[in-house]
């Protein structure tokens, strides 16, 4: 729908990725004159996009002269605020916001939003298939699949469940969720908020951002920094809380080997055992989205078989192959210590462990007393291995440095006997040797096919 009132208006997009070109698309779809500016190369699958719906765009500049006339300007999440051309943007009173901001303007669906440092793909993957196997018309964006604008441009369902970052939550002001999940808090992107944990807090809690009484917030109340936070903030929403260490009165608990939720007078149950994600870390998961479902009316045999029936998402914890009794693990999307936690924990046999990328300020030492019992070798995959080398040096004997993951793969196979397993859980982001986590974990699969 074309809005008359918003042509001659600017709309200048920041990054050409799968954020900013859906971005574009509605914009473009809404009536207004859209420029498109990428720093670097724009892939030619967007580019398609972008000529498609004859959107100008460049690449590998900014062109300070066109971007400073936007009336308003959209910021792909991994643009930092540190940059020449955003504090001139901001040096000129021009209003920066994210893509899920402009795209909820066009869309009046049920938003079910997750964020959190670990465990969001999963929960978010988990709350949709549950809402499609129930009939609902969903759609499933933010971090994961097409973008939110491009769905709203393009598809209007009724129902999204969003995965939400801390740098998209950054430039969300007027945005709603109707059900905010939060999943946990642990230091994590530090580098992109002063290293102030503080900070980093205080951008995963705008998911509650403008939440009245009939909105709902839902939260892991055995995570420490969460519930000290909530000391100090006056929600107005609907609190619902999900533990494994007492019983919650509105919200998720264990009992008897048993996940429960209770909501208003509505109850459902069923056995860990037949949980499809197992580990203590998808039981917050299973739970998070059980609580949604219920706020959401779904019935308990959908939310039950939904559990039970559930793939886990690619490049976490993901099994690839077993090669003479050893196990390769692709869990690529690990891109913080918390995450890698989660994996060393999950693994009961010995390790050897691929890991490194770009340090966003890793607090290796969370790991120490995992990898002194279970890790046998040491693989860094990274442009720069001193912090790895530092912290464990001492604890494992062997730690080697590789700088492609064909190599990785072939030391780690040489190192690791029957019975053990190669992890590929980075604990870094991926940009210093590959385009993203998705990239280096099929790297990673295809290298350990062709061993």
């Amino acid at each position: 729908m074309i809005t008359n009132n918003n042509q001659k208006k600017l709309i200048v997009i920041l990054g050409a990725g799968e954020s900013g070109t859906g971005a574009a698309v509605l914009a473009k779809t809404q009536g207004f004159d859209v420029f498109v500016s990428d720093y670097g190369e724009i892939k030619q699958k967007y580019i398609d996009v972008l000529n498609k719906y004859n959107i100008e765009w460049e690449q590998n500049k900014h062109t300070v002269d066109k971007i400073v006339k936007a009336n308003e300007v959209i910021k792909s999440p991994g643009i930092s605020n540190n940059i020449d051309i955003i504090k001139e943007i901001k040096d000129r009173d021009i209003k920066i916001i994210s893509e899920i901001e402009f795209a909820a303007r066009y869309t009046s669906a049920v938003k079910v939003c997750v964020t959190g440092s670990n465990g969001k793909t999963t929960t978010t993957s988990l709350i949709y298939h549950i809402l499609s196997n129930a009939g609902l018309n969903v759609g499933i964006a933010g971090n994961i699949g097409k973008s939110f604008a491009y769905q709203v441009a393009l598809k209007k369902y009724d129902y999204y469940v969003i995965e939400l970052s801390s740098f998209q939550l950054d430039d969300m002001f007027d945005f709603k969720a109707d059900l905010a999940i939060l999943l946990n808090i642990t230091p994590d992107h530090l580098d992109r908020y002063d290293y102030k944990l503080q900070n980093y807090i205080n951008s995963k809690f705008r998911i509650t951002r403008n939440q009245k009484k009939k909105d709902h917030f839902i939260y892991c109340s055995d995570d420490e920094i969460i519930m000290k936070e909530l000391e100090s903030r006056n929600l107005e929403s609907t609190n619902l809380d999900f533990t494994i260490t007492k019983k919650t009165k509105q919200g998720a608990y264990i009992e008897n080997k048993k996940l429960k939720v209770d909501y208003k007078n509505e109850k459902f149950s069923m056995l860990l055992h037949d949980l499809a994600l197992q580990g203590k870390h998808n039981t917050y998961n299973s739970m998070a989205a059980a609580i949604a479902s219920k706020v959401l009316n779904i019935k308990n045999e959908n939310i039950r078989e939904s559990l039970m029936d559930f793939k886990n998402i690619e490049h976490r914890l993901e099994p690839v192959l077993s090669i003479n009794k050893i196990q390769f693990i692709n869990d690529s999307k690990a891109t913080n210590v918390n995450s890698t936690w989660y994996a060393l924990e999950s693994i009961s046999t010995k390790i050897v462990w691929i890991v490194g990328g770009i340090d966003k300020g890793n607090d290796y030492s969370l790991l120490i007393n995992l990898v002194k019992q279970k890790v046998k070798a040491i693989i860094c995959l990274g442009v720069d291995n001193k912090n790895i080398h530092n912290i464990f040096g001492n604890i494992v004997d062997i730690i080697e440095d590789t700088q492609s993951m064909q190599e990785a793969v072939k030391l780690s196979y040489k190192y690791a006997d029957k019975g053990d397993t190669v992890l590929l859980s980075p604990a870094c982001a991926s940009f210093d040797l590959f385009d993203n986590y998705e990239d280096r974990g099929l790297q990673f699969k295809m290298a350990v096919r062709n061993l």
